[in-house]
């Protein structure tokens, strides 16, 4: 059955998995907002703690993995309706479509043994018969798994979603911004039916209060059916640049296609591979009784992505696609060869004016130290298939548990107290930068900042990295934390300023 008032179901729960992803974290709030409590299940619960409604009386998180049925059928215990928001975007090939077929499965069994009524998945759009991609076709086993079991599931299917964050977005964005003249696979000439990311939230919420929705699958589409092609003209047009000249080669392959991704935009080729496959594929609503059972006003695809680019300049970018995925424990530092660079100032300000400057580090901010080799490292980064430094940070300042900060991640976090982040680079080892302050009781309004960079090689090769780069560690690291109090005190100068106190 539908849930058509949340004050009926005040002791049940809408289960939630992918809450700390880039749909899962903004459906969260909104069902919130709706009066539902919800029970979110994460492998790192910590990167949810962060968000603004994780304090919330009527949230509940839980951590858990989707494909342990057991402690899964006892999380999702009392819950009447569960969102699927699980899927795999890692590079195409048998292992990624086995492991999404493993969870699907466990999470079917779990919900039917957890006495879940129904089951909400949001699914790839695309024309069914041969020659969907690798991507898609994993997407329809995940589907008919999902209702192999005796609970209902409702199948919304979408193609590209555009929105601030998001990964289709972001490729479309960096394409045209950078590339005047693009040398394109054929699927350019593919057509589609974006939706923004809006409206998509707007359909998982109606489809849980609509009956006619139990057991169905709906397409979900914007109002415009175009070419890839024509989005990136309309996407030039958004950002005020002349019309870009694309040329389509019938050589270019999902593989090449992805590696070229990865080297113009953000995304690396493991998840842009998947996204190329699925352009190949028509994409196309099949019909709109999605929005007869749900009508919602449907944004065009130019009002969408003025909307995500306004977003992003206000840096306003409530989920991102780096939010995803599991955040690995601390490594051993105790066994091994383990190498430390430590620096240390004082500051003349807060803890909290300290803090607050450390958390302006990546993005467009920088890293407090020289540009050009930061430029240089994130590029090799990139050519060895690492993010580098294009994935640029969420937020301009703030910072919470799980957030890139270019090719960083926070790995945890303290306010006012300590930063921990762990590097994503391609690396011959493993490496974290800790950042910590300790307030100087002797000295009031003045504090100690640490720095603190962790490496861990693996093997010989890690050794002779380390060692490689040890002539301009003194000078990066020493510059940056030398950045950072000036950043610091500059804070606590403005704030004198603008409030000097009482005066006699």
């Amino acid at each position: 059955m539908g849930i058509s008032n949340p004050t009926d179901i005040a002791d049940t729960p809408i289960f939630v998995t992918g809450a700390s992803g880039y749909i899962g974290g903004r459906l969260v709030p909104r069902l919130l907002e709706r009066g539902y409590r919800v029970r979110c299940l994460a492998r790192s619960p910590k990167k949810l703690e962060s968000r603004p409604w994780a304090g919330q009386p009527t949230v509940e998180i839980v951590a858990g993995d989707v494909g342990d049925t057991a402690l899964l059928a006892e999380q999702m215990r009392g819950c009447r309706a569960a969102y699927y928001l699980v899927h795999s975007m890692l590079a195409a090939g048998p292992a990624y479509a086995s492991k999404d077929a493993e969870l699907a499965r466990a999470f079917s069994t779990a919900a039917a043994n957890a006495g879940c009524e129904r089951i909400l998945y949001l699914g790839g759009l695309g024309e069914t018969g041969e020659g969907l991609s690798e991507h898609l076709t994993s997407r329809r086993e995940t589907e008919t798994l999902l209702a192999s079991g005796p609970v209902p599931v409702t199948v919304l299917r979408a193609a590209i979603i555009i929105g601030a964050g998001s990964a289709s977005f972001e490729i479309l964005r960096y394409l045209v911004e950078r590339l005047p003249v693009m040398v394109t696979p054929r699927w350019v000439q593919t057509e589609g039916q974006p939706i923004a990311v809006r409206n998509v939230i707007e359909y998982l919420l109606d489809a849980l209060v609509m009956e006619e929705t139990i057991g169905r699958t709906l397409d979900i589409g914007g109002p415009d059916v175009l070419s890839y092609r024509d989005m990136m003209g309309v996407m030039a047009e958004a950002l005020g640049l002349r019309h870009r000249l694309v040329i389509p080669i019938p050589v270019l392959t999902p593989r090449l296609s992805s590696l070229w991704i990865q080297l113009v935009t953000p995304l690396s080729h493991h998840i842009a591979r998947p996204l190329a496959e699925g352009l190949r594929n028509r994409v196309v609503c099949r019909d709109n009784t999605a929005q007869s059972l749900m009508p919602q006003r449907l944004l065009g695809v130019r009002e969408a992505i003025d909307e995500a680019l306004g977003n992003l300049d206000l840096g306003d970018v409530e989920t991102s696609w780096t939010d995803a995925g599991a955040i690995p424990g601390d490594p051993d530092w105790a066994g091994g060869t383990t190498y430390v660079h430590q620096e240390e100032t004082q500051v003349a300000a807060s803890s909290s004016d300290v803090f607050r400057a450390i958390c302006r580090i990546g993005g467009r901010n920088g890293w407090y130290s020289s540009r050009i080799l930061w430029r240089i490292r994130g590029g090799i980064d990139r050519l060895l298939g690492g993010p580098g430094l294009r994935r640029g940070r969420r937020h301009a300042e703030e910072i919470r548990h799980g957030d890139a900060l270019d090719f960083w991640r926070v790995a945890g976090i303290e306010h006012d107290r300590w930063l921990k982040l762990r590097a994503e680079m391609v690396l011959p080892g493993e490496a974290l930068l800790e950042f910590r302050i300790e307030p100087l009781a002797e000295l009031a309004g003045r504090c100690e900042l640490q720095q603190i960079a962790r490496f861990k090689p693996k093997g010989l090769l890690g050794i002779l990295y380390w060692y490689s780069l040890l002539p301009f560690h003194g000078f990066i690291f020493r510059s940056m934390i030398n950045g950072i109090r000036r950043a610091a005190e500059q804070i606590e100068l403005h704030r004198w300023v603008d409030d000097p106190g009482p005066t006699s």
